[in-house]
């Protein structure tokens, strides 16, 4: 029978201190102001519990054969040390694609980055739990070995088999369904759902199975339900996430990061790793708390999200024709005049600054109103972008003073006493829609009540387009509106040349 060694209390200390690390980066990355810090917390957790692993693993009392080292730390192991040098040239090239990615990388595709980044560690889990039941001794979980012609056999505990067909199963729905996300952030695929026909009962009963063959698995240890349970898993990662639209990836950007946390837990439990058991829970949780965050600020279930995005509907969905009403335009001097002569400016940035880039200038023309003496605020809707949290690092980005950025809830009523509502490539989440259209695909969810300002000024590109939502925004067609059709990076440096 195999028996666990015990465990060095070095190590678990060691280990310790990095899950204290990762919960305290979790709490700084909650606000702009002490996300550096958070960042830097998180770093020096993982670099913690990543040492300690490689050093649980080095010779204490050893002896060379040339080639192996063998030593005694409470039980008999090998070090193979062309292994370890391996292990370390896989640690170097990571860092060097890490560190090229992070300083190529635009803001504007961070989104895609988090879903890319979100699938390498679903495909982590699934190497790992494949590695570990080819050759379940050299991690740790046979219960027993048992010669079977002429070769031995480990039959692998039961608990671990359930653990090991979970977090392959989680991991491979989290790699399949990144890798669509993905495509749908880059623009490479339709943000728009595509509806299989029967999905939801094709859905369920691949999920159905799934948990069957892990059963099946668990109880007989055969070869065929394992790789069936990763063929299905990859799979269903494709079909629950191909037909979610595109406004709700802020949802599935926050779910696959929770799913990735929770294949990492398992794992952690297969392999009886204190740190990826800890590293997994916590961020599997934060992801869930954050998926339901994300679900209430659109006033959704996350059935409703996994079931189809917006508007998505049997006929193939689509977005709806705009409204054939008289609109009034504007111009970039048109603009500066009315914020000149504003007490309050509330700005509202949306997806379209990211595209644009426009943060930048945004933050110029904000300093430039501050200098005639009008108070600026920044309006963040919870699922404004393509991420949760994508506005703030845009303007955190640019430098825009944290106290001058304040969330839905905290600005939602001084929309009715201030002067002008900029809009930079916000849609659905200015639209008054959501609060009286019943049939609105979007009815319901909370927005930003920039109509209720005196003058609102909305930069879009063009009045044919619609928002991800696929619905039309009346506050372009009331009198008090100015639309400024434009490139918002272009629109804001033209008003910030007329406000000199």
């Amino acid at each position: 029978m195999h028996e666990a060694a015990p465990v060095n209390p070095w190590v678990a200390l060691a280990y310790l201190i990095a899950g204290v690390c990762f919960i305290l980066a979790l709490r700084g990355l909650s606000s702009p102001a002490t996300s550096r810090r958070g960042n830097r917390l998180g770093m020096i957790g993982m670099g913690i519990a990543v040492l300690t692993t490689i050093v649980t693993h080095l010779p204490m009392q050893s002896t060379f054969d040339g080639r192996n080292f063998a030593f005694d730390d409470g039980g008999l192991a090998l070090f193979d040390t062309v292994t370890f040098a391996e292990i370390l040239a896989a640690i170097a090239i990571g860092a060097v694609i890490g560190l090229t990615t992070a300083k190529r990388i635009a803001m504007t595709a961070m989104p895609q980055l988090v879903a890319a980044f979100h699938s390498l560690v679903g495909l982590a889990a699934v190497l790992v739990g494949i590695a570990a039941y080819l050759n379940p001794q050299a991690f740790g979980i046979a219960s027993m070995v048992i010669p079977m012609i002429g070769q031995p056999f480990a039959v692998i505990n039961p608990v671990s088999k359930v653990e090991m067909g979970l977090g392959v199963a989680i991991g491979a729905i989290t790699f399949s369904g990144s890798v669509i996300a993905f495509l749908k952030l880059n623009g490479s695929m339709s943000g728009k759902p595509i509806l299989l026909p029967g999905r939801h009962v094709i859905n369920l009963v691949t999920l159905a199975a799934i948990l069957l063959l892990v059963a099946q698995f668990a109880h007989t240890q055969a070869t065929w339900p394992f790789w069936a349970v990763v063929v299905l898993s990859f799979a269903i990662g494709f079909l629950l996430i191909i037909p979610i639209g595109g406004a709700d990836m802020p949802v599935v950007v926050s779910m696959l990061n929770s799913y990735s946390g929770w294949a990492a837990a398992a794992m952690g439990f297969t392999l009886g790793n204190t740190a990826m058991i800890v590293t997994g829970a916590l961020v599997g949780s934060s992801g869930a708390i954050l998926s339901y965050i994300m679900c209430r600020a659109m006033n959704r279930s996350f059935i409703s999200v996994i079931a189809g995005g917006f508007g998505a509907t049997d006929s193939g969905g689509g977005g709806v024709a705009a409204i054939d009403r008289p609109w009034k335009r504007g111009s970039a001097e048109d603009a500066a005049f009315l914020m000149q002569q504003a007490e309050q400016v509330i700005i509202v940035p949306g997806y379209g600054m990211a595209v644009a880039q426009a943060q930048h200038a945004l933050r110029e023309m904000g300093d430039k109103l501050k200098e005639h003496g009008v108070r600026v605020k920044y309006a963040i809707h919870p699922v404004a972008g393509r991420m949760p949290g994508h506005m703030n690092v845009l303007l955190a980005e640019a430098n825009v003073p944290y106290d001058d950025v304040f969330e839905l809830e905290d600005i939602n009523s001084e929309f009715a006493q201030t002067d002008v509502a900029f809009v930079i490539g916000a849609n659905d989440v200015t639209n008054p829609a959501a609060k009286t259209d019943k049939t609105s695909p979007i009815y319901g969810m909370p927005v930003l009540d920039v109509e209720k300002a005196k003058t609102v000024l909305f930069i879009k590109r063009s009045m044919g387009g619609v928002g991800y939502a696929g619905v039309d925004n009346e506050v372009f067609y009331r009198d008090k509106t100015m639309m400024l059709l434009a490139d918002a990076k272009k629109m804001v440096e033209e008003i910030v040349k007329a406000m000199d």
